[in-house]
């Protein structure tokens, strides 16, 4: 099994991070994500705290022969679930990939919270793990770590993106005159 991290600092306000995370996608950073569909919503009433389950659809860019090798199609599915706390200023989310989980697991989480150096700032913080099973384990290193600079590729591309989105997110929030945009007014927008 192989892991990685990443930490990082945006130079927003935790509201707008975590409003503008809604609109992350599409991207043209992120042309891999093709589709985005909600499951299922549900604000917690005891705690106010904001539940979301969705599918996420990806096209693999992976060698055909490797594709037809383990019996996989080049769309590929990723379930994330994400939780916000509006009170205590934490959005995470975690995903696993749903197609070929037999032969490869890879599960991330992210979090979303206040900079513990500066309130106006939002910290991001991704772990993520990559196992190989079944009959793919002969090949355990070479895939996972693979799998593990890819996965880095695409969350540098993704945090390039978002921080497109996220600018676009808050000149268009400045336009409209409001400084202050909650999670839960952009989760209405989407």
């Amino acid at each position: 099994m192989k892991f990685v991290k990443t930490v990082h600092t945006f130079d927003y306000e935790w509201n707008l991070v975590s409003a503008a995370q809604w609109q992350k996608y599409p991207n043209d950073l992120c042309p891999h994500v093709v589709h985005v569909d909600v499951l299922n919503r549900r604000v917690d009433p005891k705690t106010g705290v904001l539940i979301t389950e969705r599918l996420i659809t990806v096209k693999q860019n992976a060698p055909k022969i490797l594709l037809k090798l383990v019996g996989a199609e080049e769309t590929q599915y990723v379930r994330e679930v994400s939780t916000i706390d509006p009170k205590a200023k934490t959005f995470k989310m975690t995903s696993q990939n749903l197609s070929l989980c037999n032969l490869l697991k890879c599960n991330e989480e992210i979090t979303y919270t206040v900079s513990p150096e500066h309130a106006g700032k939002t910290q991001f913080t991704s772990q993520a793990s990559v196992r190989v099973g079944g009959f793919l384990s002969k090949w355990e290193n070479y895939i996972e770590d693979f799998s593990i600079k890819r996965f880095q590729q695409n969350a540098q591309n993704g945090k390039e993106g978002f921080l497109r989105v996220l600018e676009k997110f808050v000149a268009t929030t400045a336009a409209h005159g409001s400084s202050s945009t909650t999670a839960g007014a952009a989760v209405a927008a989407e």
